[in-house]
């Protein structure tokens, strides 16, 4: 069961951690932070990581709601359990083959699979209001509301698959779950800070490779959801 769970979720978690849409909300707050004032890089490590902890606790607490959700549903469906997990299963295969139609035939804003093109504008709205770094905090808890439309899919997988073990059980997986979706946001902020790259490289490098983001993603995502059904994991 550990084996199988540590296989399916890290698999999901690694999905969602090279999320274009995650990383394009990130290089947005870091560009406001550094040009407020260009000769204290500080601010983009303190802010960088504030924001970064606003995702983590946002999306851990999504997760527990996600989870007990499901816990208690399952109070009611237990005789059909096999063919709910089974269509966890399916519903990863299918966001997975929604990414890797975005590698052939690439649109912004794809549903299940990019923040929607209409909330765009307020994303960035919200962003520019930054006037210091505590509050990128804020700023970062509002913001997973806005990313949940291109995050969620993978989330929804992994949660309802944590359901069996119940929403205290579940909590270590989530935490390690989300260590791993913010794990290239804290990179990126390392890179930037110590002067490894700038933003715009990095935010130049993912749109050159934005397709084959969503083409990685969606091939771990397709294997994850057919090792499930396989019972592989």
């Amino acid at each position: 069961m550990v084996e199988a769970n540590f296989l399916g979720i890290t698999g999901l978690a690694l999905v969602d951690a090279i999320n274009p849409c995650a990383l394009a909300v990130l290089f947005m707050v870091l560009l406001v932070l550094l040009l407020q004032d260009p000769n204290k890089k500080n601010r983009v490590l303190v802010g960088g990581i504030s924001f970064t902890l606003a995702i983590y606790i946002g999306y851990l607490i999504y997760g527990l709601i996600i989870v007990t959700l499901f816990t208690s549903m399952a109070t009611f469906f237990k005789n059909i359990s096999v063919y709910i997990y089974n269509g966890f299963a399916i519903l990863a295969m299918l966001i997975g083959a929604l990414q890797i139609k975005d590698f052939f035939y690439y649109k912004k804003g794809s549903i299940g699979t990019e923040m929607p093109l209409f909330m765009r504008p307020k994303v960035k709205k919200t962003i520019n209001n930054i006037t210091s770094v505590k509050g990128t905090f804020l700023i970062g808890l509002f913001v997973t509301l806005f990313l949940l439309p291109c995050t969620i899919g993978p989330y929804i997988v992994a949660s309802g698959l944590l359901s069996q073990l119940g929403t205290f059980g579940a909590l270590p997986w989530l935490l390690y779950y989300n260590l791993i979706f913010i794990l290239p946001m804290l990179i990126i902020i390392l890179l930037v800070y110590f002067g490894i790259s700038r933003i715009q490289e990095l935010e130049g490098w993912k749109e050159r490779n934005i397709k084959k983001l969503h083409l990685i993603s969606g091939i771990l995502l397709f294997l994850v959801g057919i090792s499930l059904l396989l019972g592989w994991i």
